[in-house]
């Protein structure tokens, strides 16, 4: 995948996370503020719990929203080698264990996986350990993450 596929995937998720979320946070306020949710003594929350659920849900939706904004107005930057690893980055990294991975360095939206013909890319942000650690770093160079047993150590094999 190009980053110019992986940018319109990720448009294309949030669009339709937002979509979901923004009629779930609609069906949670209906139900917060339906007749049957009044509390009939101070026991029954049914209806504080509802709107616990809508005000989470149209949080996550502002969330989205912003994100939605940032990809929408990103400017992807070029890579080679040699170019140090920032924003937009397309990042091909390598396990000790010969596994590889594709990482897409986004300003929102961490942990959102696009995939398209088996091929899967995980968007990362600067604020996240990997994302931190691969700052400034070029192709050929180590990074570990985690410590004691947990440690890892990845090279870069390929930016774009």
């Amino acid at each position: 995948m190009t980053k110019e596929e992986i940018l319109q995937k990720i448009i294309a998720t949030l669009t339709a996370d937002l979509a979901l979320l923004t009629r779930a946070a609609m069906t949670a306020h209906a139900a917060a503020t339906h007749e049957e949710c009044i509390a009939d003594n101070k026991y029954d929350t049914t209806g504080l719990e509802a709107s616990y659920v809508a005000q989470g849900q149209a949080n996550r939706a502002q969330d989205i929203r912003r994100a939605l904004a940032g990809y929408r107005s990103l400017a992807l930057r070029p890579f080679d080698e040699e170019t140090p690893i920032r924003l937009t980055a397309l990042v091909t990294i390598e396990a000790d264990d010969g596994s590889r991975r594709q990482l897409f360095l986004g300003p929102e939206a961490g942990g959102l996986k696009v995939a398209d013909d088996g091929q899967e890319c995980l968007v990362i942000t600067p604020g996240a350990t990997l994302g931190r650690a691969l700052l400034g770093k070029v192709c050929g160079d180590e990074l570990q993450i985690g410590t004691g047993t947990a440690r890892k150590t990845f090279t870069i094999i390929a930016v774009a």
